[in-house]
């Protein structure tokens, strides 16, 4: 897939992957349509004014089945067409299970897993009519290997990889491909909330002893909507924490 002039929708871009994600896009000549749950900030615009012809921006509460839809059926006007969704939306809540309670799995479930489901289900629709598109679902390794307290975000970003599978299978028939990337330890709002000693504690078991970069998962991502035999993947970028 050529990515100039593509119509590329990525779910929870406003900062951190999302962001770094939508910014890649953007550079190499996408037209993208951002999404977030409330409205871009002045220090958000101000990374995208080099682009404000190329983006549309649209909010949605992922958690809500109508706003999913509604996001789906704007972000399908804006341009007339979707050719990539990026799946990358999400939420933690994380306690160990015994103390965990149903609305903190179900919240985070809803969010990350049904959300994804929702919005994936309403573009295919649209993506079978046109016999082409792209999804790109951000998973965790969390989803692969599982971690003390985060049974819920580990249980949706599992379901995560298996709906991407699935997706991978169902559209390959009409020329639709589905992939997903699963991120391990990389730099963000919630690891630099992290103590120094965690921080170094994370650090050490990583083999290339340092946190990802949001840039280094996006890179991933636009390898995945560009390489056309590519599909029921998961590409894993942990610096060899998980070997």
């Amino acid at each position: 897939m050529e990515l100039k002039d593509k119509v590329v929708l990525i779910t929870g871009s406003t900062r951190g992957i999302g962001n770094a994600t939508a910014l890649a896009f953007l550079r190499a000549g996408s037209k993208v349509i951002l999404h977030g749950r409330h409205s871009l900030s002045a220090e958000e615009g101000e990374k995208l004014k080099y682009f404000q012809d190329n983006y549309t921006f649209i909010t949605a509460d992922l958690a809500n089945p109508d706003d999913v839809q509604q996001l789906a059926d704007s972000a399908w006007q804006a341009y007339g067409h979707i050719d990539v969704v990026v799946n990358n939306a999400g939420m933690n809540k994380d306690k160990l299970l015994v103390a965990m309670k149903q609305s903190d799995f179900d919240d985070v479930i809803n969010v990350n897993l049904r959300g994804t489901f929702l919005l994936t289900k309403a573009i295919l629709k649209k993506m079978y009519k046109q016999k082409s598109g792209c999804f790109v679902n951000i998973t965790s390794v969390v989803g692969i290997h599982g971690n003390v307290g985060q049974a819920n975000y580990a249980a949706s970003k599992a379901g995560i990889i298996g709906l991407t599978k699935t997706v991978a299978q169902e559209g390959a028939l009409r020329g639709i491909r589905s992939n997903a990337v699963a991120p391990g330890m990389i730099a963000s709002y919630m690891t630099a909330a992290l103590s120094e000693r965690n921080q170094k504690r994370i650090v050490d078991q990583i083999p290339l002893k340092r946190l990802g970069k949001p840039e280094e998962v996006a890179q991933a991502v636009l390898f995945l909507a560009q390489n056309d035999y590519m599909t029921g993947q998961t590409i894993v970028i942990d610096g060899g924490m998980t070997i």
